[in-house]
């Protein structure tokens, strides 16, 4: 949701429910003070909640050529006929597809060997399947080497050898805390090594500061600052209140939609831990992708901790997998038993339903 960049809409029901609204570059000053435009303002409580910028790539000649970052993409009013995506993460993902089904020719690079590198593999194995069914033509392990502009074209020529041409470079290769001339020495604040604010269990920065959302770095999600929002306001009230960060979903809203919670089985198994981990094709499963769609599409995999015989993650690609990723996320966060898990009934026909066959192909035998 952009909103056109426009945020008249919520200054107003801010300053509706009470607040006073100053716009404005905003810098601290010492312990409970802080200058914006030249306006001096003090308060018992700082909260820092100044997001992120898209980081761009150390690529020669990129800044040369005409490059977007999703603000541009978001924002445009004609869609380019030709488009290099660089970065396979979930903005290449989302931003490429949205961009090829309005008619534009998209190539995707990403260095990893696989799409959405954060995730399991079979998660990036199946996302490119979906792209390349779409039209959108996918480079792994390859990234953009340098750029340069002839004629009225963008070259962008390939780490191993070969060049695409496009009229526009879009960047979705990660972002960085907004974190410049905030002022943090004035509280004694050094920023981390991405820039971000270092904050305690509570989101507490230093006395009486608060940091949340991307400039703390933790889970760069919408959801998570809003949670975030959550801890500290209630910290501030006089409740104390830790955030706690297990069983957090991560969605890419493609089509099919994207969707993971938890460990992936590399992490569990840095981690030392005896796994078990199960997939199944939801058209083959349940009867649910039968009533969705003409061409039913979908995959659920789940991860188990054989020891404790509980829930470690989960990942799904399939329609509306944003939706019904939340049972294996309150499954992960609550370690719920996967007895129990196995004892509950799902409405049929649902994607939920999916969890039951997944989890039934479980080993969880320790011999």
């Amino acid at each position: 949701m952009i909103r056109h960049l426009d945020d008249r809409d919520q200054v107003a029901g801010y300053e509706k429910s009470g607040a006073t609204v100053v716009k404005g570059a905003a810098r601290i000053t010492g312990p409970g003070s802080l200058e914006v435009d030249g306006r001096q303002l003090s308060a018992a409580d700082i909260v820092i909640a100044t997001g992120s910028d898209a980081v761009l790539p150390p690529v020669e000649g990129l800044d040369q050529v005409p490059v977007w970052t999703n603000r541009e993409t978001n924002t445009l009013s004609e869609i380019p006929g030709r488009v290099v995506m660089i970065g396979g993460s979930a903005v290449g993902v989302e931003l490429g597809l949205f961009l090829r089904r309005y008619g534009a020719e998209v190539t995707l690079l990403e260095q990893a060997p696989g799409l959405l590198s954060r995730e399991d593999p079979r998660v990036g194995e199946l996302t490119e399947q979906y792209l390349r069914g779409e039209g959108i033509d996918v480079h792994t392990g390859a990234g953009a080497r340098r750029v340069r502009r002839e004629g009225t074209d963008t070259v962008v020529e390939l780490d191993g050898g070969g060049e695409v041409r496009c009229d526009v470079i879009v960047v979705g290769a990660g972002r960085a805390p907004r974190t410049a001339d905030l002022g943090l020495d004035a509280i004694g604040i050094t920023a981390g090594k991405r820039g971000e604010i270092p904050v305690d269990e509570h989101c507490r920065a230093a006395d009486g500061v608060w940091a949340l959302g991307d400039v703390t770095a933790v889970m760069p999600f919408t959801h998570v600052a809003m949670y975030q929002a959550r801890v500290v306001a209630d910290n501030i009230l006089g409740t104390p209140r830790a955030a706690r960060y297990e069983g957090i979903p991560r969605v890419v809203f493609a089509d099919p939609e994207i969707a993971a919670v938890g460990l992936t089985r590399a992490q569990a198994q840095n981690q030392d831990l005896s796994v078990s981990s199960a997939e199944i094709n939801l058209a083959e499963a349940i009867a649910r992708p039968w009533t969705y769609e003409k061409d039913p599409r979908g995959h659920l995999g789940v991860l188990a901790d054989r020891d404790r015989r509980v829930l470690l993650g989960a990942w799904a690609v399939g329609p509306q997998a944003s939706e019904w990723i939340h049972t294996a996320a309150l499954a992960v966060r609550e370690q719920i038993p996967i007895d129990r898990l196995l004892d509950q009934i799902a409405q049929f026909p649902t994607y939920n339903e999916g969890y039951l066959a997944a989890l039934q192909h479980l080993d969880l035998s320790n011999d």
